[in-house]
């Protein structure tokens, strides 16, 4: 049961390819894709890179602002040792790309998960 004085909040998808690789997204609460894994080859890979995104997730220190080949901002959240846990999609303005890491920073504690795998 949903209580309408609180917000809805963030939550993460894994789902498994066509091909058999696995990988995670995080949703805002309004089911927004707000950052998407790499692949990987099992499902406890997934589950490890979305425990990361928790522990990383809120440093905007780990947030990386970059620019497309085709001129358009978006970002990579990396882990503490460089390696790149997601990616955001691509924005219209760098006030955009800069909400969409706000989102990641406020989203990304979540302990809730969707096993989209078994579906």
């Amino acid at each position: 049961m949903s209580n309408s004085k609180n917000p809805m909040k963030g939550y993460y998808e894994v789902s498994k390819s066509a091909a058999g690789s696995y990988h995670f997204t995080l949703h805002a609460g309004n089911h927004e894709i707000i950052l998407t894994s790499e692949a990987y080859e099992d499902k406890a890979g997934a589950e490890q890179g979305i425990d990361s995104v928790r522990r990383n997730g809120h440093l905007d220190s780990r947030f990386q602002r970059k620019i497309s080949t085709l001129g358009e901002p978006y970002f990579v959240l990396k882990a503490q040792n460089g390696e790149i846990i997601g990616t955001g999609e691509t924005y219209g303005s760098e006030a955009a790309r800069d909400n969409g890491i706000h989102s990641v920073i406020t989203n990304s504690p979540s302990i809730i998960v969707k096993d989209l795998c078994e579906a």
